[in-house]
């Protein structure tokens, strides 16, 4: 039994007496308007402490690299070099902890603006083998723009070669929010890809607000989808047999996931997405269900108001754990390393409003039993558990910082 399995009972009597689950700022959205005011707590199904009985391993923080522009998003090549993306559309190389001056050459042309830039960064599983990275951005102009996914090789001489588009929503939206982008390997190979639902009011498609478009089979937008490596559709692909839904839909009912990872132990998929005022989620979506933007949300409207009167319907699915006030969640890793045995089988979900990181505390069913608060200091993007066994954190600033944290010797 490791040490994370022998502190269960203390944990499962902690979340019998904490209290409410509340933490962050408000403002789910990347830079929400000045004029939002507080939203007020509501029930969740986990709460939060920072007690000193949930906080069996301490950690420090160490700055490895600073000079990165708004990163987004980070992966590591085999050898240990890490690649990192940054917003304005540059792919960077930091070796040997040295944050190398020249970007990656062959990009595609990136429209940065507002939340949309150069995002998501993703090695084929055989990486080894075929050189492929596959990379999501924001394509357009402000008025006319959707996510896009290419894949490239990524030759020696740091240069991306027979670069193609294999994926793109399907529908040109207006402004620069809600873009998603986080990428997920599943164990069979297939892609899953995070889209956005496309703003808020007063983002409009077809004639009405963008966001209903969440609950469009049709459309792209506020869907999980699920992609063979080359871009086509997987033949056992929830909606395939669907004349009225897109057959590369896997989940729906999303408002703006930016946190996506598989836990290849539990074999779950988990997701964190932005709430509006308050509402963040956590999920753990499946094939073919429905999450519930915009019918049912613990969010708010940012100018006031109610976006929905339900919390919960029968036939969707509810989260597993919600944010109001908002921490905007961004980045979201699942522990498997050795340098924390504690924490094993958790989850790290990074928060931008929220300014760190949240320890989601799961047992070995992959329930929910608590969450601990971890500061950072600064907008976190991304997190991710790096070839050591440490956790890698980047910050979005526009002098952002490559954080590790690292277990602290007594």
């Amino acid at each position: 039994m490791n040490n994370k399995h022998g502190q269960r009972s203390a944990r499962q009597l902690w979340c019998s007496l904490s209290g409410v689950l509340c933490a962050g700022l408000l403002g789910a959205c990347d830079r929400p308007p000045a004029n939002s005011i507080s939203s007020t707590p509501e029930p969740s199904t986990v709460a939060s402490t920072n007690s000193t009985k949930f906080k069996q391993t301490t950690f420090k923080q160490t700055t490895v690299v600073e000079g990165l522009e708004r990163p987004w998003s980070m992966a590591w090549l085999p050898d240990g070099t890490m690649l990192v993306t940054e917003k304005a559309g540059r792919l960077r190389l930091i070796r040997e902890g040295q944050l190398l001056p020249t970007p990656i050459a062959g990009l595609p042309e990136v429209m940065s603006s507002g939340q949309g830039g150069l995002m998501d960064v993703s090695l084929h599983p055989q990486f080894t083998q075929n050189q492929l990275i596959y990379l999501t951005y924001a394509h357009g102009q402000k008025n006319a723009n959707r996510t896009r996914l290419v894949r490239a090789k990524l030759n020696g001489d740091n240069t991306l070669r027979d670069l193609k588009v294999i994926f793109e929503v399907s529908q040109e939206k207006s402004d620069g929010q809600h873009f998603g982008s986080r990428m997920a390997w599943l164990p069979d190979g297939t892609l899953l890809l995070a889209i956005g639902d496309g703003g808020n009011p007063p983002v409009e498609l077809a004639g009405e607000l963008i966001r209903k478009q969440a609950q469009n089979l049709r459309s792209h937008l506020g869907k999980i989808v699920r992609l063979n490596p080359d871009g086509s559709v997987p033949p056992d692909n929830p909606f395939v047999n669907n004349k009225n839904a897109d057959p590369k839909v896997w989940s729906y009912g999303h408002r703006n996931i930016q946190g996506l990872v598989y836990d290849s132990a539990k074999k779950q998929v988990w997701a964190t997405e932005h709430g509006a005022r308050g509402g963040d989620e956590l999920n753990l979506p499946e094939a073919g269900k429905n999450y519930g933007w915009p019918i049912v949300t613990r969010s708010q409207e940012y100018f006031g108001g109610e976006i929905s009167e339900e919390r919960s319907r029968v036939g969707l699915v509810d989260p597993k754990v919600v944010w109001t006030p908002a921490i905007a969640p961004s980045g979201l890793a699942i522990y498997n390393g050795d340098r924390f045995p504690a924490w094993q089988g958790d989850l790290f979900v990074g928060g931008l409003v929220g300014k760190g990181i949240r320890r989601i505390d799961l047992d070995d069913a992959g329930n929910v039993q608590g969450q601990e608060e971890m500061p950072i200091g600064q907008r976190v993007r991304d997190v991710r558990q790096g070839p050591d066994g440490l956790l890698y954190v980047l910050t979005d600033e526009s002098n952002g910082r490559l954080v590790r944290l690292e277990p602290r010797e007594f």
